[in-house]
């Protein structure tokens, strides 16, 4: 079942020019997989899902280098750092629940328009908002995306598959820092038993990235869809830490 749904997640996500990052997490939090290695599975399932989606929007001439650089370089740093820094399970599960509640909300919302007037962000905007991003995904084991992308379609930071394309690459490197510095505290011995999960997102993030760019397909649905489902996962996770809190009376 683990298989299966990670598989139905690359596909979705892939669609919408997503890794998948936080509904892997989420329901990896739900199987109640060792928090330790969480982080790691998550990026290694988003570098297997992007790589074909950033392929795919690359040839078809879907990326404004002015607009993706910024973005991805001032986050390799910070993902590789929060990656490299140890966090308690409290604190891993509070920042997961909290990403995924705000990341439904920012999707729920968001419109997929094309906007006629596209206005790039400043270096210094686009800096800031890689720097935050990626301590995050590098904390958590996120590629980013589900963030970036919200973000740009409301600032009119890009077209709809300008923004798709810059997301899909800032989760590709946000992941690989990400991953390099979760390595560095220690590899798993049973990493290699979730291999199931590595080809299930392989094939659905292969499958949902060639829907994307050839077949109509409505973007709008599958987001909000999305955006629902980490939703509930998230109230859930972020209601059972709050139910643990003691009493303070």
């Amino acid at each position: 079942m683990l298989t299966l749904g990670f598989f139905f997640i690359a596909l979705l996500y892939s669609i919408v020019g997503f890794g998948g990052g936080s509904s892997y997490l989420a329901v990896l939090a739900i199987a109640e997989i060792p928090y330790e290695i969480m982080p790691k599975l998550s990026l290694i399932c988003n570098l297997l899902v992007v790589t074909g989606g950033s392929w795919h929007y690359y040839r078809n001439g879907n990326f404004n280098k002015r607009l993706v650089l910024p973005f991805v370089l001032s986050s390799v740093p910070f993902a590789f750092l929060g990656g490299l820094y140890p966090i308690s399970e409290k604190t891993f599960m509070i920042l997961l629940a909290a990403s995924l509640v705000f990341a439904g909300i920012r999707l729920l919302f968001v419109e997929r328009s094309e906007s006629e007037v596209v206005t790039l962000p400043s270096t210094l905007s686009s800096f800031i908002v890689g720097s935050c991003l990626g301590l995050l995904s590098g904390l958590v084991g996120l590629g980013g995306g589900i963030f970036l992308s919200p973000l740009m379609l409301n600032f009119k930071w890009g077209k709809a598959k300008e923004v798709a394309a810059t997301a899909s690459a800032f989760i590709f490197i946000n992941s690989l820092a990400g991953l390099a510095g979760q390595m560095l505290k220690g590899v798993p011995s049973d990493l290699l038993d979730f291999w199931p999960l590595f080809l299930a997102v392989l094939a659905g993030g292969q499958i949902g990235s060639y829907i994307s760019n050839h077949k109509k397909v409505s973007h709008l649905f599958v987001q909000r869809g999305t955006a629902v489902l980490i939703l509930i996962i998230g109230s859930r996770i972020l209601y059972k830490i709050l139910s643990t809190v003691p009493d303070l009376q």
